[in-house]
């Protein structure tokens, strides 16, 4: 759940004039497979949006659910975390790196009829700026101006280079919304893409019906309903009765045996963006002793975590940066595991004895890995509390908002969110002009500097152990062995259904 600020995209190629030709991967132009005029699908998911409104509300459900679904940007990432072009067909950068002029589709429009036109793009740009309400809006800050040169031509001026900016586009702040179609967005979202919004039973499932209107390739099945599931087991059980044909994020990876020797189903393993963190508030005065945190870090056996509460599976990466991101090292020896070191941090502390809130919201994984963590904390002298919070409300309320909590475990989600988690705004109150500095120059500089500057980013977080970092979660999805397009990667906001198909 997370929000994003800094880290930088890798343009293609290198400075200068950047033009990014082809066709969007959505072209109308494309093939893609034929639809099934009669054909459903049914996702079983764990996280349900507490709204539709992105704009207002953070959780990465609502993202996962409409974008790239519903809501579309000028740009996305692929499967491989490249940015290619979607609503915007090409786009040049100008040589001082502040200028982009984006080259829009001839012929997209929004599903309350309105033609998708360069005026929709300032719209959607500003309105980031001046409407949104979201600690993510501060990605679009870097904007000076947007302006309509066409109908078909938008042009954005940023007041300085920034890396950062363009990959944002990729993500929820760069979604194109209708100039009439925003009243509703916490009900009746509007957007460009191969799906539109259906209907919200709360409490169990969201439904997305095909875009017959859509600019692009028309996806396969003319319904997808997205079930939540609260309970990893009634999550299986469904796929095992039929009642769902996905599960998209498996909750229970002890019991993928039960998938595996089933030949009617199939089993897909790769890599996410989500990083499990322990995250500390780092404005009580226990946690401003770089010791304390130290101590914590150390006294965590993150294999025996991992092992314990998620069956082995996943990847152990010691600091805010998976495998798949440019600045990626293995940092997992910056706090190796020693009880006798932790006890001695926690003595020199002073903090031996000292009592823990461990606030966890609602969800499979926190509740087991809680579970382990404050077994292991307490073996070095800490008492750890543990509180459940209904996610998503009562957790983004309590924890993510008002910031009333000493310990919390979450995963963090969206794309390259190393400096917007650790800032002083975020709900971990992480301070550090040291880290700050180091993300300006990320930001600012060429592609080898952003890699530089990245990994003393990287490197500072966990050195001062701003939070402690579990283990990155892996894309474990279960399906019908007929459904193809499923994703193995997952490090983008989205569950992309526009692919999906049955053999």
């Amino acid at each position: 759940m997370n929000t994003y600020l800094t880290r930088a995209a890798a343009l293609a190629g290198s400075a200068a004039l950047l033009l990014v030709a082809a066709c969007s991967a959505g072209s109308g132009t494309s093939s893609g497979p034929s639809t099934g005029a009669n054909q459903s699908l049914a996702i079983g998911l764990v996280a349900e949006p507490a709204s539709l409104d992105f704009t207002t509300t953070d959780g990465a459900a609502i993202p996962q659910a409409l974008l790239t679904n519903v809501y579309e940007g000028l740009v996305k990432q692929d499967e491989s975390g490249k940015i290619v072009p979607d609503l915007a067909k090409s786009w040049t950068i100008s040589p001082d790196r502040k200028t982009y002029t984006f080259e829009l589709v001839d012929n997209a429009k929004f599903t309350n009829g309105a033609a998708f036109t360069a005026a929709d793009a300032v719209f959607s740009i500003n309105r980031v700026k001046s409407a949104w309400t979201t600690s993510l809006k501060a990605a679009m800050d870097v904007v000076q101006d947007a302006k309509a040169v066409s109908p078909k031509q938008l042009q954005v001026t940023l007041s300085k280079p920034s890396n950062d900016w363009l990959f944002r586009m990729t993500t929820r702040i760069g979604a194109m919304f209708s100039q009439t179609g925003v009243d509703k967005l916490a009900t009746d979202p509007v957007g460009t893409g191969p799906y539109k919004f259906g209907s919200w039973k709360r409490g169990d499932s969201i439904v997305l019906q095909r875009n017959d209107s859509y600019w692009g390739t028309k996806p396969f099945f003319n319904q997808v309903s997205l079930k939540y599931f609260k309970d990893p087991t009634a999550l299986n059980n469904a796929l095992l009765t039929g009642t769902i044909n996905v599960i998209g994020t498996v909750q229970a990876p002890e019991a993928l045996s039960q998938f595996t020797s089933n030949t009617k189903y199939q089993v897909i393993e790769g890599t996410t963006n989500g990083e499990v963190v322990l995250s500390f508030n780092n404005s009580r005065p226990v946690f401003k002793d770089v010791r304390v945190r130290q101590a914590i870090r150390s006294a965590i056996d993150h294999k025996a975590l991992l092992d314990t509460c998620f069956a082995g599976r996943g990847k152990l990466i010691g600091s805010m940066v998976p495998p798949t991101d440019p600045w990626y090292e293995d940092l997992t020896q910056v706090a190796p595991y020693s009880k006798d070191k932790a006890k001695s941090l926690l003595a020199a502390a002073g903090a031996t004895g000292k009592s823990l809130r461990l606030r966890l919201p609602t969800l499979p994984y926190a509740t087991s890995c809680g579970q382990v963590v404050k077994s292991q904390l307490e073996q070095v002298g800490l008492k750890v509390q543990i509180d459940q919070l209904e996610f998503p409300a009562a957790w983004l309320t309590t924890v993510f908002k008002n910031a009333d909590y000493d310990m919390s475990i979450i995963a963090h989600v969206e794309p390259r969110d190393l400096g917007a988690v650790f800032s002083p705004k975020y709900y971990t109150r992480y301070d550090d002009p040291t880290l700050q500095q180091a993300l300006a120059a990320a930001d600012a500089g060429d592609e080898a500097t952003q890699v530089t500057e990245m990994k003393k980013a990287a490197r500072r977080i966990s050195e001062q152990a701003a939070a402690d970092w579990l283990f990155l979660l892996p894309n474990l999805v279960v399906a019908d062995k007929n459904i193809t397009g499923l994703p193995v990667n997952a490090i983008t906001e989205s569950f992309d259904l526009s692919k999906l198909a049955r053999s």
